[in-house]
């Protein structure tokens, strides 16, 4: 497969800048691999495709507002600095993006929240990226949390509210770390993971901390030599207990979002099945790929040339998830991390 081989024409008026309310009215397109056929429903209507003894894994990562805006020492000058993941938490020190990076440099400190806080530059790591320090006065991410913006991805040309804090945050969000959500999750509500439980459907964890790989480009036309950023993740042993029992006893796992199924496919056993593991993941999904444990997969419709599409095409095969990308934008399906979702069966 080469990089050419995922491009698409997506109409602009298509990319969602706000999220269906209630989560679970946003739309679905069931994909059926066996026939290739194409059902649009409610997403609301996802569980009539569960069984008693399937199981749903989720990733319980939560977003944190990693957009911060401050002002250079002296200067003055209006400073971004946007939280990629923290290095060490006994020193406070964060690996971070800065913009305008030009005016940045080793040595300088940056003022925030009026002053009560800022970060000293301690390292150049890429062109934009920066290592800093940051002074610290009581719960560092509880301040993020009134200071900071949500990081709504680049192609959402709006800027981040109040309510995206809610709105850009699964239902089950619970361990913060992440500053992309886990866009598949967003369309599931309290009330339909209920329903799930009802019908004898296990609803289990993973963590990981998805990344702005998610929206870095791919470079190169051979993805072999494509490189993915590497990404925390957790499965806990409760997980794999249920997973493990959903396979042995031919029920079917639903996993929501590529980054679920990065986690789970990046933690597979000689005989096929799912291991309890803690560390990082630079997996890269994209075709021909052997899933080991997935087998239905929930998920947004992605980017061009994406590394997120490639992992869908690797699911459901290229051509076919070329034919329901050409569906889903003659239908007016909505794209992208705020948009509707497709179900792979």
């Amino acid at each position: 497969m080469k990089l050419s081989d995922f491009r698409y024409p997506l109409p602009r008026n298509l990319i969602a800048k706000y999220p269906t309310s209630p989560r679970d009215a946003s739309r679905l397109m069931v994909v059926n691999r066996a026939d290739e056929s194409l059902t649009s429903i409610k997403f609301s209507e996802i569980s009539r495709f569960f069984k008693k003894g399937d199981c749903v894994v989720v990733n319980e990562t939560k977003v944190f507002p990693a957009r911060l805006f401050g002002r250079k020492e002296k200067t003055n000058a209006r400073i971004e600095v946007f939280l990629l993941r923290e290095l060490n938490k006994e020193e406070n020190i964060w690996d971070v993006i800065v913009d305008p990076a030009r005016k940045v440099r080793i040595g300088n400190k940056i003022f925030f929240d009026e002053g009560r806080l800022w970060c000293e530059v301690i390292d150049n790591t890429t062109s934009r990226g920066r290592t800093v320090r940051f002074n610290l006065h009581g719960d560092f991410y509880k301040i993020i949390d009134r200071i900071g913006k949500m990081p709504l991805p680049y192609y959402i040309k709006r800027e981040p509210t109040e309510k995206d804090k809610d709105t850009y945050q699964t239902v089950f969000a619970r361990v913060i770390g992440a500053v992309a959500a886990p866009t598949a999750g967003l369309h599931f509500t309290k009330r339909l993971l209920t329903n799930l439980k009802r019908k004898g459907v296990k609803v289990v964890p993973v963590v990981l901390h998805v990344g702005l790989g998610s929206f870095r480009p791919v470079e190169v036309e051979d993805l072999t030599k494509h490189k993915m950023d590497s990404e925390y993740y957790e499965i806990p042993e409760s997980t794999v207990a249920v997973v493990n029992k959903t396979i042995d006893s031919k029920g079917n796992v639903f996993v929501v979002g590529t980054s679920t199924c990065r986690a789970l496919e990046s933690s597979v056993t000689t005989d096929g099945h799912l291991k309890s593991t803690r560390g990082w993941t630079d997996k890269f999904i994209f075709p021909p790929y052997d899933f080991k444990i997935t087998d239905r997969l929930v998920t947004n419709f992605h980017m061009p040339e994406s590394t997120l599409l490639m992992l869908t095409a690797a699911f459901g095969g290229r051509d076919l998830m070329m034919k329901t990308y050409k569906r889903a934008i003659k239908e007016g399906f909505r794209f992208y991390s705020y948009g509707d979702a497709m179900l792979l069966m």
